[in-house]
């Protein structure tokens, strides 16, 4: 990584993490791309099937299941920044797919957030996941260490989630 400009502080956003997937244990990338977005699809569906039928619910988990997709679809190469050569397709669909999850991620938590609200099971949560949200949103776009706080923001929600989805389940 750092032989293609990357650096873990100074531009941690520079082909990373999608750059991993050119080197040699490439597959590896692409294997965690696909099995972390089929988690996250059936998350979601979880949710889906756990939250009190309303328009935020359903377009939340919807959403969210979308952003799934769009986590395994980053599995389709990236191309490198810096190259003099034509933009492959499949560089291409490795973009659009990031932007995909850019779109719908972030979206679909505030709507989960306001599911949260409205069930008396997780009225706390959608408090949390809106603060999430809220740090999480500038910490996407300001470069450098920032994004490291983004990354563990959504992953820490995600696991604080499920979490309580796992304690619904017990209470059953």
């Amino acid at each position: 990584m750092l032989g293609i400009g990357w650096h873990p502080i100074k531009d941690p956003t520079f082909d990373w993490p999608s750059g991993l997937a050119l080197g040699k244990y490439g597959w590896v990338m692409t294997a965690t791309f696909i099995i972390s977005g089929i988690l996250m699809f059936i998350f979601a569906l979880r949710l889906k099937a756990e939250l009190k039928p309303a328009l935020a619910s359903q377009a939340g988990s919807i959403l969210f299941a979308c952003s799934g997709l769009a986590l395994a679809s980053l599995a389709f190469t990236t191309d490198p920044t810096l190259t003099t050569v034509y933009r492959t397709w499949h560089g291409l669909l490795h973009d659009a797919s990031f932007v995909a999850l850019g779109l719908t991620l972030l979206p679909a938590m505030l709507m989960i957030g306001k599911a949260f609200q409205a069930d008396s099971r997780w009225r706390g949560y959608g408090i949390y996941t809106w603060l999430t949200a809220a740090f999480a949103i500038p910490s996407f776009f300001i470069k450098g260490a920032a994004f490291y706080v983004f990354l563990f923001l959504i992953l820490l929600w995600n696991e604080i989630i499920a979490w309580r989805l796992n304690k619904l389940d017990d209470n059953k």
